[in-house]
């Protein structure tokens, strides 16, 4: 046999030379040959960094895997693990910072009921030894106190805000009516829940949807937040020097001012130390907008609905005209323009070109024309509490404020049962100094001692008969649910021995 043939390189061909390449030149015919073996490497260097960046990816999953379980009570390390860890850390580490990828992860599984029992502990037990939480399996327990304006709220709010045990926060909604003002009050109950949904979760960067205007709330603080110069866990260690948080006693907003600004993320992580997290708000107006929050698994939700004769809400909201015009404008928008309602008495000086100062004027026209409002939205709410839904059994209680400055520590109790607290001796003595007091304030937006008989009856000597019967024929379904009896005549206001109250259907 003769030679294998050659090419242009005097290299040994494989095969016959192809016929359709006759007709190459030297050159053509050598790129030709050097192409596969040039793809060839191009491929394989492509499958070493396909196989590169595998590796990395699974060493990735490995190296965050076991913190994401141990974050999550249902994981296979459990939540005591991670309580022992810092949350992020092996059992018994120093606590270490959360990977940044992961600090927004999924928060609704820190809340999901804990798979076994040994998720007991949590983080959300604090306190000192021998005041510790009920609850069942250390679920967390949240809580929204539903009511209204000048309805005794802000001492009730210090109930819990004084409790060691509970991260309270101050009518956080005021956020979303102030950046979306002049905005109704019924289109901005949607904005409420959402906030609240996230705060539940102890995701406080919502605030920074609702800060002031041109900051893109870059420089939030917790001195920022409506209510914090009050706010026991603000004004406490760690956070703040000033106070300690189990040593029950009002904080002055003077002293917490002082207190040094905190991130919201520092303020976050105290909040996941708290089992029980209670809100208390007045912007959200019917229980049934919390419907979505109720059914959430995630979130054992509880609803107190504190609530007080609607004619000493109205004389209150007289007294504070001015610092509620704001409210009462946005509160009146929402009126229903197709109810049949009563026209304003002149009588009790509500004409709009009326004077500003004192009785009468644009001020308390507004403050009493909310009252349709408040009390049409609370009468569909003690409507669906009268026969509940699935979703609100258990999971509601009617407190009313003058059995809470009647007998304040049976009323403690009995509110405290229902969240599941257990109630110190020195919330008891707390609750009686608040209600003991020699008087009534001056400044109608501060917490202080009062006397409780003087706040439960001063709207009888406070309103007119014309202004009674006014707010009367706006309330009068709510009010015949609670308990608060209608008059008949000014003789009857004025007897103070007389009481208009009597057991609530609720």
């Amino acid at each position: 046999m003769g030679e294998p043939a050659r090419g242009a390189g005097d290299q040994p061909l494989l095969q016959p030379r192809p016929s359709w390449s006759s007709g190459l030149s030297p050159r053509a015919r050598n790129r030709s040959v050097e192409s596969p073996a040039r793809a060839a490497l191009v491929l394989c260097a492509g499958y070493a960094l396909l196989l590169v960046l595998t590796m990395l990816n699974l060493l990735d999953y490995k190296w965050h895997k076991e913190p994401l379980q141990q974050c999550s009570p249902d994981g296979p390390l459990g939540a005591a693990a991670g309580v022992a860890g810092g949350g992020w850390g092996r059992p018994g580490s120093p606590p270490a910072a959360p990977p940044r990828a992961h600090t927004r992860l999924d928060i609704r599984t820190q809340y999901r009921p804990p798979a076994n029992a040994v998720a007991a502990g949590l983080a959300g037990a604090r306190g000192p030894p021998g005041n510790g939480s009920r609850g069942s399996g250390g679920k967390r327990q949240l809580v929204y106190v539903f009511t209204t304006w000048r309805s005794g709220s802000s001492f009730f709010g210090e109930l819990f805000n004084q409790n060691p045990e509970v991260f309270f926060l101050y009518e956080p909604v005021w956020h979303v009516w102030q950046k979306l003002y002049p905005g109704d009050a019924v289109s901005l109950q949607g904005a409420a829940r959402d906030m609240l949904s996230a705060l539940y979760r102890c995701d406080l960067s919502v605030f920074q949807l609702y800060s002031p205007a041109g900051s893109g709330g870059r420089n939030l603080t917790t001195l920022g937040i409506f209510g914090a110069a009050t706010n026991k866990v603000v004004c406490s260690s760690p956070l703040c020097p000033a106070y300690r948080k189990e040593v029950v006693g009002l904080v002055d907003d003077r002293v917490c001012k002082k207190c040094p600004p905190q991130r919201l993320a520092r303020f976050e992580e105290e909040c996941r130390k708290y089992r029980t997290l209670v809100i208390k708000g007045v912007r959200v107006f019917d229980v049934a907008v919390l419907a979505p929050l109720l059914r959430d698994p995630a979130l054992d939700l509880k609803v107190i609905h504190l609530v007080r004769d609607p004619r000493a809400v109205a004389s209150s909201r007289i007294r504070s005209r001015h610092g509620l015009i704001r409210e009462s404008l946005q509160v009146v928008r929402s009126r229903d323009p197709r109810a049949h309602r009563m026209p304003f008495l002149e009588a009790a000086g509500h004409k709009l070109g009326a004077k500003k100062e004192g009785m009468g004027g644009p001020a308390d026209y507004h403050a009493l024309g909310a009252m349709e409002v408040i009390c049409n939205s609370m009468a569909k709410t003690l409507q669906t509490a009268l026969q509940p839904p699935d979703w609100l059994q258990g999971h509601y209680l009617v407190v009313r404020y003058e059995d809470l400055v009647g007998d304040p520590v049976k009323t403690l109790r009995r509110v405290y049962d229902f969240v599941g607290l257990l109630v110190s001796p020195e919330m008891e003595q707390f609750a009686l100094n608040m209600t003991s007091g020699s008087g009534s304030s001056s400044k109608p937006f501060v917490v202080s001692a009062r006397n409780a008989t003087q706040a439960a009856n001063a709207w009888r000597t406070a309103l007119t008969f014309q202004q009674i019967k006014q707010v009367e024929e706006f309330c009068y379904q709510p009010m015949a649910v609670l308990g608060y009896e209608r008059v008949n005549s000014p003789e009857e206001v004025k007897d103070l021995s007389k009481t208009l109250l009597r057991k609530p259907r609720l």
